[in-house]
């Protein structure tokens, strides 16, 4: 009798030891990429508040907007993603908050592009008030108006929410993973998601298709700086591409569901792997790609954190 228990007890110890095996290597793909995307948007960070120049310019103000939304985003991303994988559910309340910062930092992302988009407009079309248009102040009640408009888009939901008679529910213990599309509760939060997001990404795209056509007409004229203007043109071409990505990311989890009904789970795991990487991940670590290659102020200076500290034959010396 002791060596069948032992033997079934042996038995158990292996597959759960297999179980966590097939967890390791099953997720090691996705999580080393993404904490290496979260190391270079963390130096990233670093970089914009370690130089004056970059504190007290507007458009590294508004990157470093950018990058704390999409770092905090891609972080709380892939916590949702572990969980998912390892199949530990959680309760509506915890799920509704980590859904609810994970909604108020992803709709940070658009808005700033948008105002990204027309500082470089104004920068081009009309330097000579770039300056007095373009101010610290002004950028700063820029973002403080991004965010509280995200914030109340989220308070929105959350008394949605409240309507939803959860003292019928048996438990309070959710039976899948954790997501935006999970905290659906009720019909009214379906339609005002999808009217909030088509208004998010219409007004952005506006905004930058805009910018990028002024930038354009500028260029044509000859007081204007060909190289700026067909520099900014580049850029905005870029922040279009991006908007698109986090467009592709709002669909994410309503094409996971239909193509759960037909598909084996097998398929629409790797699907929600692929998927993962390309349209949540991969958006969230250009911001930092782009302009860590493209900006020749901040190159160097990354590249020596990035290097930690270490004086390469390139950078020449030490950054100041």
């Amino acid at each position: 009798m002791s060596f069948a228990i032992r033997s079934q007890t042996n038995i158990t110890v292996g597959l759960q030891y297999w179980g966590v095996l097939e967890l390791i290597l099953f997720s090691a793909p996705i999580t080393v990429p993404c904490c290496v995307f979260l190391f270079i948007n963390g130096i990233m960070l670093f970089t914009l508040r370690s130089k004056s120049v970059f504190r007290e310019t507007s458009r590294y103000i508004l990157l470093y907007n950018l990058l704390f939304a999409d770092t905090v985003q891609m972080a709380l991303a892939q916590l949702l993603y572990l969980l998912s994988v390892s199949r530990i559910w959680m309760t509506y309340p915890v799920c509704g908050v980590i859904a609810m910062l994970t909604e108020l930092t992803n709709e940070i992302s658009p808005l700033t592009l948008g105002l990204m988009s027309l500082e470089r407009y104004v920068a081009v079309c009309y330097p000579l008030r770039h300056a007095t248009i373009i101010t610290i102040r002004n950028t700063g009640v820029a973002i403080t108006v991004v965010w509280g408009f995200s914030s109340l888009n989220v308070l929105i939901r959350v008394i949605l929410l409240l309507e939803f008679p959860f003292e019928e529910l048996e438990s309070l213990q959710m039976k899948d993973r954790c997501s935006d599309i999970a905290m659906f509760l009720g019909p009214m939060s379906d339609h005002y998601d999808k009217a909030y997001a088509c208004f998010l990404f219409l007004s952005a795209g506006v905004t930058i298709t805009c910018s990028y056509i002024g930038v354009m007409i500028a260029a044509r004229s000859a007081s204007t700086n060909k190289a700026s203007a067909h520099k900014t043109r580049n850029t905005l071409l870029l922040h279009l591409v991006q908007l698109c990505l986090s467009l592709l990311s709002a669909v994410n989890d309503p094409l996971i569901i239909a193509l759960s009904k037909i598909l084996d789970r097998a398929s629409i795991v790797r699907i929600h792997t692929i998927l993962y990487m390309c349209i949540i991940l991969l958006p969230r670590c250009l911001s930092a790609l782009i302009y860590g290659i493209r900006d020749q102020t901040i190159r160097p200076i990354l590249m020596y954190y990035l290097c930690c500290r270490l004086k390469l034959p390139r950078l020449g010396s030490q950054p100041r």
